[in-house]
């Protein structure tokens, strides 16, 4: 498969879906690993289900997960991608061939019935109509649709009409079970199956890879190709994505859109490893991809048959171990956005706390799986003091705790922030060891009796309260607020 121009034709009627994604993801990968071109075309003639601002977000959700498309209407897809809406009068032209060519008629059918005739075998009473029978109708002004007339033989000869699909095998689907499907409506917009051959055509798409969804499509696509006088496209069609427990992927799943996951707080690429292993799998069992991998490794033949399973959990761990690996920069960056969303920082702050915001993303590396989890595990840092839960309330009401917590408070008085210095100060005063040390320590400087280590946490307010002391409160105050509130 050399240089294969693939497309990605999604609808702008909602959010990008992750079973569409990981059919944009395996195109990608199809045109960067045989050298051809990723299309993306927006197929927006369905005005009455389009959602305002789709269309932006599909294209920002691509970019996001490092899907980046090749043409648009102009140089370098400078003006973004293809739109159908922008194509009508290629529809109109080709369906005026078909119809100069008798390999379509035009409809008069009143309401639904004009529209609609899908079914299979259906056969319109209208293409029985004489050619000056139609064509005065139509001049008398009688509305109609363009119909496809199902020819009688097959291409290639017979009644079955048969195509390669490249996961699926050989499809074959007797002509007496395709209808005669309307191509363009009453109001001179072109249905799916005819614009989608239209734009093949016109855009040279040599391999048509997209959900076998579209599977009971591809027969009257194929003698549609053959009307037009040209050669169809491979026809490749992906298994459909389920939820864990079989079902079709929904809502009730969780997360089902990609921008769902971005607002999260998973990495893109971490989304692009999860999707890749829907249906597929590298080389040697391995978990963990990165794009350049899949695009290395990927192969349409070992492409399961069988329906793949997105499991929330396992999308959760891969973001984990992608977290783990991050370069230092890239999750400094990730945790200062984070705690920006979340109004613990001022964007003019991410500058001058640059260093203590890169020691929190260090400290909270291991313990993230996703970014909207930082504002949660970095709250010890920013707590006040005091605030203490029933729990907290009641092991410092133990005397020997309370005893700790003074100690604290001295050692704590004269600016110490040095933690081993504060440790050796406060087992030195009190003789308390382990637990009865450190938990009364850090719920008078967390607010929490259990939490991540101390000497991670003591380090990162000393720092913090000296590059923002409005937002992160010094131990001083801490601990003088927390022997107030069990006084």
């Amino acid at each position: 498969m050399s240089g294969s121009r693939v497309r990605f034709a999604p609808s702008p009627t909602g959010s990008l879906h992750l079973g569409n994604a990981r059919t944009a993801l395996f195109n990608w990968v199809v045109a960067r690993a045989s050298g051809g071109a990723f299309v993306l075309r927006i197929e927006d003639t369905d005005t009455e289900r389009e959602q305002e601002g789709s269309e932006e977000g599909i294209l920002r959700d691509l970019s996001w997960l490092g899907l980046a498309w090749d043409e648009g209407p102009g140089a370098g897809g400078s003006d973004g991608p293809y739109r159908q809406s922008e194509r009508l009068d290629g529809y109109a032209a080709a369906a005026g061939r078909l119809l100069e060519s008798k390999a379509a008629f035009r409809c008069f059918c009143a309401g639904e019935a004009g529209e609609s005739g899908r079914a299979a075998g259906h056969r319109d009473p209208c293409r029985a109509l004489t050619e000056a029978e139609s064509a005065s109708r139509a001049a008398a002004g009688q509305p109609s649709a363009v119909r496809f007339r199902v020819p009688a033989r097959a291409p290639g000869g017979g009644a079955v009409v048969r195509f390669a699909d490249r996961i699926h095998g050989e499809v074959a689907v007797p002509l007496a079970q395709i209808p005669d499907a309307v191509l363009v409506r009453r109001d001179l917009r072109p249905t799916y199956n005819f614009a989608v051959v239209v734009d093949d055509v016109a855009m040279r798409i040599d391999l048509v890879l997209r959900g076998d969804d579209h599977l009971s499509n591809t027969p009257l696509q194929v003698l549609l190709y053959a009307a037009l006088g040209e050669r169809p496209p491979e026809f490749g069609h992906l298994p459909m994505v389920l939820g864990p427990d079989g079902e079709r992927l929904s809502k009730r799943h969780g997360a089902t859109s990609v921008s769902a996951w971005r607002e999260r707080g998973v990495p893109g690429e971490a989304l692009v490893n999860a999707l890749a292993l829907i249906g597929w799998a590298p080389a040697h069992d391995r978990t963990i991809v990165s794009l350049d991998d899949v695009v290395h490794e990927f192969d349409l033949s070992r492409v399961s048959r069988s329906a793949g399973i997105f499991d929330p959990v396992k999308l959760e761990w891969i973001s984990a171990q992608h977290i783990h690996a991050m370069p230092l920069p890239r999750i400094a960056r990730e945790v200062g956005e984070a705690l920006v969303r979340s109004g613990r920082l001022e964007p003019a702050a991410l500058g001058t706390a640059a260093a203590w915001v890169a020691s929190v993303a260090e400290f909270l590396r291991p313990a993230l799986s996703h970014f909207d989890q930082v504002p949660a595990l970095v709250e010890p840092v920013f707590h006040p003091g005091g605030a203490l839960g029933d729990d907290e309330r009641k092991i410092l009401a133990d005397p020997p705790a309370r005893t700790v917590v003074e100690a604290l408070a001295a050692a704590v008085a004269n600016g110490v922030a040095d933690w081993p210095a504060i440790k050796a100060g406060v087992q030195g005063a009190t003789g308390a060891k382990g637990k009865a040390l450190f938990q009364p320590i850090r719920i008078a400087i967390t607010g929490r009796a259990h939490g991540r280590e101390l000497d991670g946490i003591v380090p990162l307010v000393a720092l913090g309260h000296g590059r923002l002391p409005g937002a992160v409160p010094s131990l001083p105050e801490r601990v003088a607020r927390t022997l107030a509130e069990i006084e």
